[in-house]
């Protein structure tokens, strides 16, 4: 006899079936309840934000082998089948090609910056503001946006490279993933650094420079327990890379001398210079960019203006076309006589510095790579002439390279291992440190900013690097402020106050003129306290004259504290306006800012 599928029965023993909808909401909620425990392993246990960051740094990867792949395609579409082995050693091309290729992409950008403009005018945000401003929440929207703009600049010839696609794509990837499984807000910073390393490492096929590159650009610290995710992500991304053949050797191994005591003194010249052309490399965007504005005051119509430059200098030499692969590869592998690189390098730095000025979306990573390469084989073959001895110029373009990517790009361990990596020759190890640490000091004294942080300049942001100041701008004047007030006007009594405020009451009482603006403070006991002389409020009011404003930071209201020697003040919607709608006190700001740095530091070294 066949059971009836309901355990329930009525009289009659007929079975009674549940509700179709009942039992679908029962299978939603074991779903649910089963992802809720994923959650929270995920959350909780250390391995498990390791394979978070693994499959950030694989998708990270598959974005770069993607974006690469777009961008070859288009090369070859917009530039004749001559560009499969590279822009840059492009030979016999039409000259009207070269003009007018980078024009129309930057006719096409122009259009796109009017579409974002009307429909999303929201900059986006790079890994670094992410981390250090946002506590790791990078946008997938973003990174759709930078890519499409970097991928129209690249492909269209612009002197730009993909590699700041590839670390917004891994950015936004491992951010959006983090979110999904309410990482918290240090876990979510990691993550964030996790795919950028993945995207970095599937570049250049190089693991360590990846993780390097997270280290000191995105996470800004070094951390024990950042070690394990960071790596994996990078390893992952690597290997992605290395499946789909993206990755490629810039030097062949072994193919350089063994350095002297003499290159290692060099070296050290030689990162000076480094150092001094990249802050030049850096103002002349500015520069560029200031010129650009001035000629063109349409905005749409700039990178146009700046693609007929670069399409200009390209007739001169087409090394100065997007990121310069090839002709890297070229400079390391091959001699080439000094008025070439002296050449290769005044039409690189200018089409570098004209591309991002005028507007063309991309970095300056490769760019800088490259022209450290040109200035680097340049400086070992006038030391060999100074010398009369023999010096390996290849030595000197892979320490060159270095210490200009160090320079520009603000990360000077990442750049010498790239150099370890990408070359398979670590004898080069001692001039490439230090070349790198010379050229890194040159910029931070001299310059004080990396493109990055340079960047962020221009645009009125007081960033230095990716280190969680954020968190800062939460803790505001406006969330730490008391709003249960008790105001009095300024036009009442003082025996009035004294019964309407005994001893004890409070502390500290508002005081408004007849317009409802702030007038200042009175200390109950400093009222109590007055003689019969004192007849009104106006004699004992304090601070009229310094007031918080809601958007302060803890910060700057801890300096004003200090400023006016007050243990308390109003806070006021506007300067002008002088409405009360608060009151903070020195105590409560100094305890919740020590708290939150306290939880900072437990977050940097792993603690819970």
């Amino acid at each position: 006899m066949t059971q009836p599928d309901s355990a329930t029965t009525r009289a009659g023993n007929v079975p009674r079936r549940r509700p179709r909808a009942l039992r679908r909401l029962r299978v939603i909620w074991r779903r649910r309840l089963s992802l809720a425990r994923i959650r929270l392993w995920i959350r909780g246990a250390e391995v498990g934000l390791v394979l978070l960051a693994t499959l950030s740094g694989a998708a990270a990867g598959l974005v770069a082998v993607a974006m690469g792949g777009a961008a070859k395609v288009l090369h070859e579409m917009l530039f004749g089948p001559d560009a499969e082995h590279g822009l840059s050693m492009l030979r016999n091309v039409e000259p009207w090609v070269l003009l007018s290729v980078p024009a129309a992409g930057g006719l096409l950008l122009g259009a796109m910056y009017m579409g974002l403009a009307r429909w999303r005018p929201r900059t986006p945000i790079d890994p670094i503001e992410a981390n250090a401003l946002h506590g790791g929440r990078a946008s997938l929207n973003d990174a759709v946006v930078v890519g499409a703009q970097n991928l129209v600049s690249n492909g269209f010839g612009a002197s730009v490279g993909l590699e700041a696609a590839y670390a917004q794509a891994g950015a936004g990837i491992a951010s959006r993933l983090g979110r999904a499984f309410g990482m918290r807000r240090g876990d979510l910073r990691l993550l964030v650094g996790c795919g950028t390393a993945g995207a970095i490492a599937a570049a250049f096929g190089a693991p360590i420079t990846g993780a390097f590159y997270a280290f000191e650009l995105v996470i800004g610290t070094y951390a024990i327990v950042a070690l394990a995710p960071v790596m994996a992500a990078a390893v992952a991304g690597a290997l992605v890379a290395r499946a789909f053949g993206l990755a490629h050797m810039l030097a062949a191994p072994a193919g350089i001398a063994v350095p002297t005591p003499l290159d290692h003194g060099l070296a050290l010249i030689l990162g000076l210079a480094c150092g001094l052309v990249a802050i030049g490399l850096m103002r002349g965007m500015s520069a560029a960019e200031w010129l650009v504005r001035r000629c063109v005051p349409w905005a749409p119509l700039r990178p146009a203006a700046g693609g007929l430059v670069v399409g200009s200098l390209a007739l001169l030499g087409t090394g100065v076309l997007a990121a310069g692969h090839e002709t890297l590869r070229f400079v390391l592998a091959i001699e080439s006589p000094a008025s070439a690189l002296l050449m290769m390098l005044v039409l690189k730095t200018v089409a570098a510095a004209m591309s991002i000025g005028s507007g063309f979306r991309g970095g300056l990573f490769f760019a800088s790579l490259l022209l450290g390469a040109l200035l680097g084989k340049l400086f070992g073959m006038a030391s060999g002439l100074v010398f009369g001895i023999g010096i390996d110029p290849m030595l000197y373009a892979v320490v060159g390279m270095s210490a200009f990517g160090a320079a520009v790009i603000g990360a000077p361990l990442a750049m010498a291992f790239l150099a370890f990596e990408t070359t398979g020759d670590f004898a080069v190890a001692g001039p490439v440190l230090a070349a790198v640490a010379v050229s890194a000091l040159c910029v931070r004294r001299l310059f004080g900013y990396s493109f990055a942080t340079w960047r962020f300049h221009l645009r009125g942001e007081a960033i230095r690097g990716p280190h969680d100041v954020g968190w800062l701008r939460d803790l505001s004047v406006g969330r730490l402020m008391r709003r249960d007030l008790r105001s009095v006007r300024v036009s009442q009594t003082l025996d009035a106050f004294r019964r309407a405020y005994p001893l004890g009451s409070t502390q500290r009482v508002i005081v408004v003129d007849d317009a409802d603006r702030y007038a200042g403070l009175v200390a109950v006991a400093e009222a109590h306290l007055a003689g019969p002389e004192v007849e009104s409020l106006a004699p004992l009011l304090r601070h009229a004259d310094q007031v918080l404003l809601p958007v302060m930071n803890a910060k700057e209201a801890l300096a004003l504290f200090q400023a006016a020697e007050a243990e308390a003040l109003a806070v006021v919607d506007m300067r002008d306006r002088r409405r009360v709608i608060g009151l903070l006190s020195e105590a409560h700001v100094l305890r919740r800012y020590g708290e939150e740095i306290d939880k900072r530091r437990r977050e940097e070294v792993g603690l819970p």
